[in-house]
């Protein structure tokens, strides 16, 4: 990632066939290390459900492209049909729309699994990257804290 401008103007501008099929690929990669990692599934998936929770909230900001992304673990997490107003209440209430809190915590997961398997950090940081470039840009908060991450 060692031209992460360039990077970033890559995935905001790709095709959404192109970023569907990665988006899965890099699913598939990061459960499949999580699993390495912990044999319980729930405790996988629920990690997985948090990084892609935390990237949408980088910049603090829900927006409808990041909610069509991550609906069904909004769903599956409230155990309902969730939808966008529902969603941004979701936001606020857990403080997503206040990011700061919970950086520092993810980072630090990102750190640990880092030294566990620098894949799937790699892994990782892509697919918050992904799900910060699904509304066609990455905000400078977005890469901020991609950035951190990242180191």
């Amino acid at each position: 990632m060692s031209n992460f401008d360039a990077l970033c103007r890559v995935l905001e501008g790709m095709d959404p066939e192109t970023y569907d099929d990665l988006m899965v690929d890099k699913t598939i990669d990061i459960l499949a290390g999580f699993s390495d990692l912990s044999e319980d599934t729930g405790d996988c998936i629920a990690l997985y459900c948090d990084f892609l929770l935390c990237s949408v909230a980088a910049d603090g900001v829900l927006t409808e492209e990041e909610f069509r992304l991550v609906k069904p673990v909004l769903d599956r997490m409230l155990e309902t049909d969730t939808d966008f107003g529902e969603a941004l209440d979701y936001f606020h209430e857990t403080g997503l729309d206040n990011p700061d809190g919970y950086k520092d915590t993810m980072d630090g997961i990102a750190d640990m699994l880092g030294e566990v398997s620098p894949k799937l950090k790699d892994d990782l940081v892509l697919l918050c990257m992904m799900v910060c470039a699904v509304d066609g840009e990455i905000s400078d908060e977005e890469r901020d804290w991609i950035r951190q991450l990242i180191e």
